[in-house]
């Protein structure tokens, strides 16, 4: 293969790459715990969070807390391996690139 096949390849590669990447950015994933429901996109930008009040006593905000904590980090997971899952394909033998 010849430098400019290989430079036309690596093009092709990169603009799948961004379209891949674009699309997960623009998905949402929900995160959940039993008090909480956190919604982030791909960027892992949190868009939405829901607290269920009915299970909430007054006295417990530190179980919020650390429920808010819970479903935000569950929603990032899930971005982690959609990320994964899509762009694995470009980066066989390259762990850690995404």
């Amino acid at each position: 293969m010849n430098m400019q096949a290989m430079l036309k390849q690596a093009q092709k590669l990169q603009k799948e790459m961004m379209e891949t990447q674009e699309k997960i950015n623009s998905m949402e994933f929900v995160g959940k715990s039993s008090l909480v429901i956190a919604t982030v996109n791909g960027k892992k930008e949190l868009m939405d969070l829901k607290i269920n009040a009915d299970e909430l006593d007054k006295d417990d905000i530190e179980l919020l807390q650390d429920m808010i904590v819970v479903a935000i980090n569950d929603a990032f997971k899930q971005v982690d391996k959609e990320t994964e899952s899509k762009m694995g394909a470009y980066t066989k033998g390259m762990p850690g690139l995404f």
